[in-house]
């Protein structure tokens, strides 16, 4: 009779007591809550990067045309091998215009009020030809912008 008594007081204990998974899930918000933030920065850098690598086509262009004309005043959206300008919401979440003077040549980018960015995140390459060669300055609309 003994060894029966020792059998039904030895229980296989299997799984997790409440407090574990209250402690897990607890571990899981804390994680959650500090990675989002993070993700929702991540997520509008990439989008302003599409802003950037708009202007590459163009800036090239502007390079070959400030070259071969000898200057940057015909060196337009649309002109001399440079593509057209894009206006936002014909199918491009954002806008570019280049806009080519005597003292240097603007393509600017402006996104669309979609995903996050403002028409305020603008996007501008300005473009100096002195010397016969062509040098680029970025800037962004928005001083306060922490993706320029």
């Amino acid at each position: 009779m003994k060894g029966l008594n020792s059998m039904k007081s030895v229980k296989n204990a299997k799984g997790f007591t409440l407090i574990e998974l209250m402690i897990v899930v607890a571990i899981i918000g804390i994680l959650a809550a500090a990675g989002l933030p993070a993700y929702q920065n991540y997520t509008l850098k990439a989008k302003f990067s599409e802003l950037t690598n708009a202007t590459a086509s163009v800036k090239s262009a502007v390079e070959v045309c400030s070259q071969l004309e000898g200057a940057t005043t015909n060196c337009s959206g649309g002109s001399n091998g440079i593509p057209s300008n894009v206006t936002a919401g014909t199918g491009d979440p954002y806008s570019l215009t280049t806009t080519g003077t005597a003292a240097n040549v603007k393509i600017l980018v402006t996104p669309a009020s979609i995903d996050g960015l403002d028409p305020k995140d603008t996007y501008t390459l300005t473009g100096e030809f002195a010397d016969g060669r062509l040098t680029w300055e970025e800037s962004c609309g928005n001083d306060t912008t922490q993706f320029c």
